[in-house]
């Protein structure tokens, strides 16, 4: 490829890339990524483009060391500009048939190809005085200050208070929804200021009957190694077995991959033994070797439904919250409920884990049971921020 073409390939990539997982690509792609990104682009243009092939290229484009020279044949290019430009659905032989001239690509060529302004001399100089000179330099120097001043702070945190639940917003921010199911997450809108999950059918602590899965699991990338992260809850008390909502991390955006798990729940499962059903702080890793063979590391019981007065518990979990701190391996698990904002995060445990996070999710699940109701959990205040690494 020429210069030209490169710069016009890599713009389209990008492009392709952020309409396919709602944020830019920062980082080389995986496997497992790869192979969803071929296949939403089969999915919506008909039209192949290999797992293996988008991650070299994605590798080439963030020029990562030992990465090599790529150079995408027309029909690639013109599957990918298909793709971003919601192009009709075709197969190889009918574009072939009908459209083997490729439009798309030069259509998307022909956007970012900026001719140089030109003059009946030639190229056409602009005259810059001194005093637009001057002025660029000191806009320079005041951006320069300021982004030396906001840097740190905006480059490691994030948060999202839900004020506005549109899918356009949600994707400005940084959201990716996985497995979306259309009916409910239509109802995400149901309490003013907040994000409205519901306790779907779903688990990624697989059986011997369901494989993982988590509908409208909402996932966000991580942007430090080591960090904080908290979720706010208003009203969600789960009462039945396995409600469930709280954080995911992830160390890939697939839902199989290695994670951890902290979570508000409910239990009233005891193995045959009688005992009340008990609302608890749960923390589970997962081995993506074995996703049937979780380990607990907390079950911590905070109130028990025989003997609470249900008024009560409705009252003290007005307010609750989940929070997770990671300092290279170590990590902390905390919650806090409470009838105001301001109740004190309690640790629940703290444990060093071997997986490196780089996505965080917000889900809403009963297991896998068919039996048990679907209730709204109402999410008020979620954020995420860069902590110092030891």
């Amino acid at each position: 490829m020429n210069e030209l073409t490169t710069e016009v390939f890599v713009a389209l990539f990008k492009e392709a890339y952020r309409k396919c997982f709602g944020f830019p690509l920062e980082n080389p792609m995986s496997e497992t990524e790869s192979k969803h990104f071929a296949n939403k682009i089969f999915e919506e243009t008909g039209l192949v483009i290999g797992a293996k092939s988008i991650k070299n290229y994605s590798l080439f484009i963030l020029d990562i060391a030992d990465s090599k020279p790529e150079n995408p044949s027309i029909p690639t290019l013109d599957t990918l500009a298909r793709y971003v430009l919601s192009a009709p659905y075709t197969d190889e032989v009918k574009r072939k048939e009908n459209e083997g001239h490729y439009p798309y690509w030069f259509e998307y060529k022909s956007k970012l190809n900026v001719a140089p302004l030109m003059s009946s001399g030639g190229i056409r100089k602009q005259k810059i005085n001194n005093r637009t000179i001057l002025f660029i330099i000191l806009a320079f120097a005041a951006g320069f200050f300021l982004w030396t001043i906001f840097r740190e702070k905006s480059a490691g945190y994030f948060a999202d208070d839900f004020q506005s639940t549109n899918q356009d917003s949600l994707i400005q921010k940084g959201w990716l929804v996985k497995s979306v199911d259309d009916n409910w997450w239509a109802k995400r809108n149901a309490l003013p200021s907040h994000l409205t999950l519901y306790t779907l059918r779903g688990d990624n602590w697989a059986d011997s009957v369901n494989a993982p899965s988590i509908k409208n699991l909402l996932l966000h990338k991580i942007p430090t190694e080591c960090f904080t992260t908290e979720i706010h809850f208003d009203n969600f008390v789960p009462l039945k077995n396995w409600q469930q909502a709280g954080l995911l991390l992830l160390e890939d955006s697939n839902i199989e991959s290695r994670s951890v798990r902290l979570s508000l729940a409910y239990n009233d499962f005891f193995g045959g033994y009688n005992k009340p059903g008990e609302v608890l702080i749960q923390c589970i890793t997962s081995n993506s070797n074995d996703l049937s063979k979780p380990e607990e590391i907390a079950h911590f019981p905070i109130y028990d439904k025989d003997t609470a007065k249900e008024n009560l518990m409705m009252s003290n979990f007005r307010k609750s919250a989940l929070k997770i701190e990671k300092n290279g391996n170590h990590f902390r698990f905390l919650y806090a409920v409470g009838p105001m904002e301001n109740a004190a995060f309690k640790e629940v445990a703290s444990k060093d884990l071997l997986i490196r996070p780089k996505y965080i999710g917000l889900f809403a699940f009963k297991g896998f049971v068919n039996d048990t109701t679907i209730n709204p959990v109402y999410l008020k205040f979620f954020s995420i921020s860069e902590l110092p690494c030891n």
